[in-house]
């Protein structure tokens, strides 16, 4: 069974596809947001990995195709801006400020906690694009000497916990105004947290939209300042 799937062109796209599925089917039936389809997935397909011994290479290997995917789909998040570009107009101050302002408690929050706990330059780095999405994340950790895997894990549990706990987080903060709601989504988790903002409204879904790309470039640009701080 291990030389089939090894040999497979498609298996690893295959078993991510049926994790995910898996994980929607699960969420519809129990309803609660501990039941992150992303994160019935990953426990799906490394269950999977183990009880047929795949390296993790070749099912890496494997799903080049839905990585392949992964910049066009960002991309895609466009569409809900465009519509509603009339809001973001008339808010154009606020949006960015609201922006800058995320992105650089991400940062100041990642200098800290690495201060705190005595990490090293490298890990550092690795860790500062936590809340951006991972296809700019990998890109800006491979030119800082950062090292990806890591960061690909940083940056998915980010997008987890936003995507679980935002709803919870804006309630418990009074946080009602949508464009608010999803500027604070979009620029702490990315689009795992996009995908959240969608459910919760157009105006949050295109709000979030809006502060994956910007934070994005922000981070890029504030990252090599930040860099030489530890």
């Amino acid at each position: 069974m291990k030389d089939i799937l090894c040999n497979s062109s498609y298996f690893g796209v295959v078993i991510s596809l049926i994790g995910y599925s898996l994980g929607v089917l699960i969420k519809k039936k129990l309803k609660h947001v501990i039941f992150n389809p992303l994160v019935v997935s990953i426990f799906f397909v490394i269950t999977i990995l183990l009880v047929f011994g795949i390296d993790y290479n070749d099912y890496s290997k494997s799903t080049q195709y839905i990585s392949f995917f992964l910049t066009p789909a960002t991309v895609c998040l466009a569409i809900p801006l465009y519509i509603q570009i009339k809001l973001l107009k008339k808010n154009f101050k606020a949006i960015i400020l609201g922006i800058l302002t995320g992105v650089l408690s991400s940062l100041v929050s990642v200098f800290v906690l690495s201060y705190f706990f005595g990490f090293t330059h490298q890990l550092y780095i690795t860790m500062l694009p936590k809340s951006i999405t991972t296809a700019i994340a990998m890109d800006l950790v491979g030119e800082l000497g950062g090292i990806k895997n890591i960061t690909v894990v940083v940056v998915i549990l980010t997008g987890i916990v936003g995507n679980i706990m935002c709803e919870s987080i804006c309630r418990l903060f009074k946080i009602t105004n949508p464009i608010a709601v999803g500027l604070a989504i979009g620029t702490s988790s990315h689009a795992m947290g996009t995908a959240k903002a969608l459910e919760i409204g157009r105006v949050e879904g295109a709000m979030s939209s809006l502060a994956i790309v910007v934070s994005g470039l922000l981070t890029v640009v504030l990252i090599n300042i930040f860099t030489g701080f530890l």
